[in-house]
């Protein structure tokens, strides 16, 4: 007999919030009516939107890389970076409301070379210093195409960035590799050579659209 497998679309670290929320709307509905029970029913709904894990379709092509997250791209600049061979990268920053979903895909196929964490501000993720003054995680990818990095940033109102893989994974593109709660800044940084497809301002969707061409890399050609 074929058992039929059920993905739930919200993201697993969600339902510690969905599920006391849930109790609560119960208990709140019961002893409270509809001055309790209401309020807590729309934070419940909205706790459940905010932590949606849509299924996402890849584009065609393994040498696209794709959005690492939900949103609007805020800049699109080569910036000085000394981890890259040639001392500079590419960098694309997103910014992701509360109504955007939190999850962060994996930009391209590659191996976790490592993941940093460093502790920081809290300013609004819109503000471009909040790039290297906010908490932040960056997670290293060793690629076919050369080195790549995609940075979780805080924000304001997000105080908690998870990351779901760990040094020497191989990840695949589209993959999740983490989530920021609640409101945040994901930026990638691509090599040198990458044909970037999109324009500041653009709405982008994790996993989904397509950042620009990846550029063979001759060592590895």
């Amino acid at each position: 007999m074929l058992r039929m497998r059920y993905r739930l679309p919200v993201a697993p670290d969600g339902w510690r919030f969905v599920v006391p929320l849930a109790i609560l709307t119960v208990v709140g509905w019961r002893f409270g009516g509809l001055i309790a029970g209401l309020p807590l029913t729309v934070l419940t709904a909205f706790t459940l939107y905010f932590f949606r894990d849509p299924e996402r379709e890849l584009p065609a092509g393994d040498n696209l890389a794709v959005a690492p997250a939900d949103g609007k791209i805020l800049s699109i600049e080569k910036v000085e970076c000394e981890r890259f061979p040639q001392g500079q990268a590419l960098k694309v920053g997103i910014f992701l409301s509360v109504f955007d979903v939190h999850l962060n895909r994996c930009p391209a196929d590659g191996t976790v070379q490592s993941v940093r964490h460093t502790p920081g501000r809290f300013h609004n993720a819109l503000l471009e210093k909040s790039s290297e003054e906010n908490e932040h995680n960056v997670i290293a990818l060793d690629t076919r195409w050369g080195y790549m990095e995609v940075k979780q940033i805080a924000g304001v109102i997000a105080r908690r960035i998870v990351c779901y893989c760990r040094t020497g994974s191989a990840v695949k593109r589209g993959e999740r590799i983490g989530l920021i709660r609640f409101g945040s800044r994901t930026e990638v940084y691509l090599p040198l050579g990458t044909e970037i497809w999109v324009r500041k301002g653009d709405r982008v969707r994790g996993g989904a659209t397509p950042l620009g061409r990846l550029a063979e890399n001759e060592k590895r050609s």
